[in-house]
């Protein structure tokens, strides 16, 4: 399990919300947005909800790519161990710098995907179900003074090292 710290989870919250998020399923590439439906993925792919997380850089802090790839493989396996349909994708900052491969996994149950972006060292993950909008769940709680952004669920990671 990650040790994690943020420096600005507001910033970072924001910057989740604002990043392109892009999942490959038959050939194609499918844009998420957070907070809006995602209409195109779900008539690939029907299922009762999904979820969006990556294993690179925990705790938001850059890693050589072999430890992300390691970090990747970890993750895929943990997810094919809950028997889900699963389909790669990627993450960048808006400006297509910070970029990161991740998976969709559709069929996933919420806490699930909470517990294994703590264990992954993760600060944010998508999740939503079918037919509403794509909500960033992240694993810190809102520092005093955040702006209220729409579609953000803020302690979502009860587990972290050190917290009650």
């Amino acid at each position: 399990m990650q040790e994690f710290q943020v420096v600005d989870a507001a910033e970072l919250a924001a910057a989740f919300v604002a990043a392109r998020y892009v999942v490959r399923v038959d050939g194609d590439a499918i844009a998420l947005e957070v907070g809006a439906p995602a209409v195109d993925l779900e008539a690939y792919c029907a299922n009762r909800s999904y979820g969006y997380i990556t294993a690179w850089n925990p705790a938001s802090r850059p890693v050589p790519g072999t430890a992300n790839a390691e970090a990747s493989a970890r993750l895929r396996a943990r997810l094919e161990s809950f028997d889900l349909e699963l389909h790669p994708a990627t993450s960048s900052d808006a400006s297509g710098q910070w970029i990161e491969e991740g998976w969709l996994a559709a069929g996933i149950d919420r806490d699930v995907l909470d517990t294994l972006a703590v264990e992954f060292g993760q600060a944010g993950v998508l999740f939503w179900e079918h037919g509403e909008p794509v909500r960033l769940r992240m694993s810190v709680a809102a520092p005093d003074g955040a702006p209220d952004l729409p579609c953000v669920d803020w302690d979502c990671g009860r587990h972290w090292p050190g917290e009650d």
